[in-house]
């Protein structure tokens, strides 16, 4: 099958982070001619003036359209492209030289009309940044789902580095209005149309994600919530692994109650734990203080996706209400 790509990237007040993913896309090595599409959400920071500079090096389409979120921007990129199989990017990706070679070459050997890709931090990264991204990517703290090659269950794509044929955008509709969450909807209605999806694990993203602890908290404070929802909406995808956060850091503060009594065992596993996160980032990132600063961010992670995911449970399952109601800031209005 002769693929005609189209990257997908919606864009809200980045022109700094656009300008970093062109900078790496006119360092594809990938011969064969393809199309970019930025999709301008709204912002109040246009990015028109830096896409400009890179118009006699790229094919870009650039469209500006009012502020829906990025779920219905994707869609609006996606309707407007030229290809027959698109890549949806976040803007604060940078891409490996190699990207789309990788891409083509695994769709060529074995075609499935929707795959994810890893991401991973670039050397130039803060130190947050780095402890982030291991607490994102590590098995031990999301079983790999976010591009693990052991990941556990059934490889689910993330928008941040995802191809999708134009048919399977045609036939699923596209991306819903919730935010966070959508990409796994997307994925689950594209299974349920009969279509499949894989890893390419060597198509990686250095994903940047400028974001502070706080910012950190209240992104995966929306994961937690988000999931109850989705488990609503498709149930035959409810695992028991998403209690996990939940259950560690209620069990996190019964160790510690058990401890004030002289029953020390619970918190032992705890330790021991946090000691295996550490010297498992150690030897990833090689580097103390990120390996210190990954204790911090899984503990965010946790007690963020964990609060969230138990108060998201309890509302949807003893309130009247529908999601959309009792968590309004999780969706869009088209």
């Amino acid at each position: 099958m002769k693929l005609d790509f189209s990257f997908i990237v919606p864009v809200y007040n980045r022109p700094n982070e656009i300008k970093e993913l062109l900078e790496s896309l006119v360092l594809q090595t990938y011969k064969t001619p393809y199309e970019i599409v930025i999709v301008e959400d709204g912002s109040t920071r246009s990015s028109e003036a830096v896409i400009a500079t890179f118009e006699d090096k790229l094919a870009i389409t650039y469209l500006k359209k009012a502020n829906s979120g990025p779920g219905d921007s994707r869609n609006y990129g996606m309707r407007k492209a030229r290809g027959n199989y698109f890549i949806v990017l976040d803007s604060d990706c940078i891409l490996p030289p190699q990207y789309l070679v990788e891409a083509e070459k695994a769709l060529q050997k074995e075609y499935v009309d929707c795959y994810g890709g890893p991401d991973a931090a670039h050397e130039s990264f803060s130190l947050v940044q780095k402890a982030i991204n291991y607490a994102m990517t590590s098995f031990l703290t999301t079983g790999g789902i976010r591009g693990g090659k052991k990941a556990v269950g059934k490889f689910q794509p993330r928008s941040f580095n995802m191809g999708i044929s134009k048919k399977a955008f045609e036939a699923t509709g596209g991306y819903g209005n919730i935010h966070p969450g959508e990409d796994p909807d997307l994925t689950i209605r594209i299974w349920n149309n009969g279509f499949k999806t894989k890893l390419i694990s060597e198509a990686y993203v250095f994903h940047k994600r400028r974001i502070d602890w706080n910012k950190f908290y209240i992104q995966v404070n929306k994961f937690g919530m988000v999931r109850p929802i989705l488990n609503k909406w498709h149930p035959e995808t409810k695992k028991i692994t998403y209690w996990f956060p939940t259950v560690f850091c209620m069990g996190f503060v019964f160790s510690l109650l058990f401890a004030l009594i002289g029953f020390n065992f619970p918190i032992y596993f705890y330790l021991f734990y946090f000691c295996l996160l550490f010297v498992d980032s150690l030897l990833k990132n090689k580097n103390v203080a990120i390996a210190l600063l990954s204790l911090a961010a899984v503990s965010i992670q946790f007690v963020g996706y964990g609060y969230g995911f138990l108060k998201s449970t309890l509302l949807l399952n003893f309130s009247s209400k529908k999601a959309v109601e009792l968590f309004p800031k999780l969706f869009f209005k088209n």
